[in-house]
C-alpha cells in the first residue's frame, strides 16, 4: 500500500487543473479544447519508460505495518498491526488502484491509493484518500531508478512545512517493502515513521475473496441507505456509451461531434466509492480515462475526480449530491483563460439508460450552456480483458 499522510495532522491542497476541461461526471471524460500547461516539461530522451514499474503489485497482499509514535517524553515507540490490500490494474498498467483495510490500535483504517503514470514526464503520481472524508491528498510524485521507487510531496505537520518521501522496493513477485519518511530540513535528513512489509496472498487479482461490500460486475445495487453513500450504486457494471460533445463551447457554436465506446464501473469501500474506466473513440479523437468517485460521510457529498491517460493528472473534483433522483456537482475552472463554473447533471440512474450532461457558465451560474451529453446502456458481454 502507499502509506497515507492521513495519519498525520496535515493540511490539504488539490492542484488546480488550470486547463480547459470538458467532462462527463460518472465516467468523467475531461478533454482539452487547447493545449494545456501542466508545469511539467517532457522527460529527457534518456529518461527510461517507467509505465510498467508497478506491475509487480497487481493482486492481493497481506501487509504488516509499523507506525512510529512520537512520545511527549522519553523515546519514541512503534505500534504494529496487519492489514490487507487489493491492487487493480488500470490502463493496461499505466495506472492502478488499491483498496486497503486494517484494524490499527487507534481504530479501523479504510483507504485507497490511485497511482497514475504521466508518459510525458515519465513520472508517477500517488494519490491517497481515506474513507473518513473521501478527499484525495496532494500527490507524491516520482519514479523508479535501479529497482527503487522514490516519490515526494510537500505538506505541513503541526503547522510547519515538511517534505514527505515514499520509498518502494520489491524482491521478486511475492514480497514488497514500503517506507514513509518526513523531512523538516529540506531533505537533508529523513525520519522514517511508517514501514510496510507485504506478502502476496494470490497472484491472480481476480481470484479469492472480493473486497468487503463488492458485488459482481452487473449485480443489482442495494437500496440506498441514509446519507447518500449509495446514490451511484446503479452504475456498477459494464456499459456502452454514446456521447455528444459541443465544439468550441461558449462561442455560440452549434457544431457537435459524437463518440462511442465502453466502460466498467467497480464498487469500492462497500459502495462509498467507485472506480470508472472509460475508452471511447470518434471524430473528437481517442479518449482513455478514469473517474474516481469518493463519498464524504461528514458532508454527505460526493467528489468526482477525473484523470486522462495522456498525462495521468487528477483534475479538481466536481462536488455535490443527489436530491429527488437528480445529482448536481459543481467546480470552478478556466476556459480560454477566463473563469467559468462547471456543472455535472445526473438523472435516471436507476433506469436502463442513465443520462448525464455537462454545462458551462460564464456569468457565475446565471446562465448555463450544455456542451456534453452522455447516454449509456448496460452491456453484459465485456470480457475480462476489457476490465482494468
Amino acid at each position: 500500500m502507499s502509506r497515507t499522510r492521513k495519519m498525520l495532522p496535515t493540511g490539504r491542497s488539490m492542484r488546480s487543473s488550470a486547463l480547459i476541461v470538458l467532462g462527463l461526471g460518472c465516467c468523467a471524460i475531461f478533454t482539452t479544447f487547447q493545449t494545456h500547461a501542466t508545469g511539467a516539461s517532457p522527460a529527457p530522451a534518456t529518461e527510461r519508460d517507467g509505465q510498467h514499474d508497478f506491475d509487480f503489485i497487481f493482486g492481493r497482499w497481506k501487509i504488516h505495518l509499523k507506525r512510529r509514535v512520537h512520545a511527549a517524553t522519553g523515546p519514541d515507540t512503534w505500534t504494529e498491526f496487519d492489514g490487507y490490500g487489493l491492487y487493480r490494474k488500470v490502463w493496461s498498467g499505466r495506472a492502478n488502484l488499491n483498496e486497503f483495510e486494517a484494524d490499527s490500535p487507534t481504530g479501523h483504517v479504510q483507504g485507497l491509493t490511485l497511482r497514475t503514470y504521466n508518459p510525458q514526464t515519465r513520472q508517477w503520481r500517488l494519490y491517497w484518500a481515506s474513507s473518513q472524508d473521501g478527499i484525495l491528498d496532494i500527490p507524491q510524485v516520482g519514479q523508479f531508478r535501479n529497482g527503487q521507487g522514490e516519490f515526494y510531496a510537500q505538506d505541513t505537520l503541526d503547522g510547519k512545512a515538511v517534505f514527505i518521501r515514499y520509498v518502494w522496493t520489491h524482491n521478486g513477485p511475492t514480497s514488497a517493502h514500503f517506507e514513509q519518511a518526513l523531512s523538516g530540513d529540506g531533505g537533508k535528513s529523513w525520519d522514517v515513521n511508517w514501514i510496510s512489509d507485504m506478502v502476496r496472498v494470490s497472484d491472480d487479482p481476480d481470484s479469492g475473496p472480493r473486497p468487503i461490500g463488492a458485488r459482481p460486475g452487473n449485480a443489482p445495487a442495494e437500496k440506498a441507505t441514509q446519507g447518500g453513500q449509495h446514490d451511484f450504486d446503479p452504475l456498477v457494471g459494464s456499459w456502452k456509451y454514446h456521447l455528444k460533445r459541443r465544439m468550441n463551447p461558449l462561442t455560440g457554436s452549434m457544431n457537435w461531434v459524437e463518440l462511442t465506446g465502453t466502460g466498467t464501473c467497480y464498487p469500492l469501500w462497500g459502495g462509498n466509492a467507485q472506480l470508472d474506466t472509460l475508452l471511447v473513440d470518434g471524430p473528437g479523437g481517442h479518449i482513455e480515462g478514469l473517474t474516481l468517485r469518493l463519498y464524504n460521510p461528514k458532508t454527505h457529498q460526493w467528489r468526482l475526480y477525473w484523470a486522462n491517460s495522456k498525462d495521468g493528472i487528477v483534475a479538481v473534483p466536481q462536488i455535490g449530491e443527489f436530491s429527488d433522483g437528480h445529482g448536481a456537482f459543481y467546480a470552478q475552472d478556466t476556459l480560454d483563460d477566463r473563469g467559468i463554473f462547471v456543472r455535472f447533471d445526473w438523472t435516471a440512474l436507476a433506469s436502463a439508460s442513465p443520462h448525464f450532461e455537462q454545462s458551462f457558465s460564464p456569468d457565475g451560474g446565471k446562465t448555463w450552456e450544455v456542451n456534453w451529453i452522455t447516454d449509456q446502456t448496460r452491456s453484459d458481454d465485456l470480457t475480462k480483458k476489457d476490465r482494468p
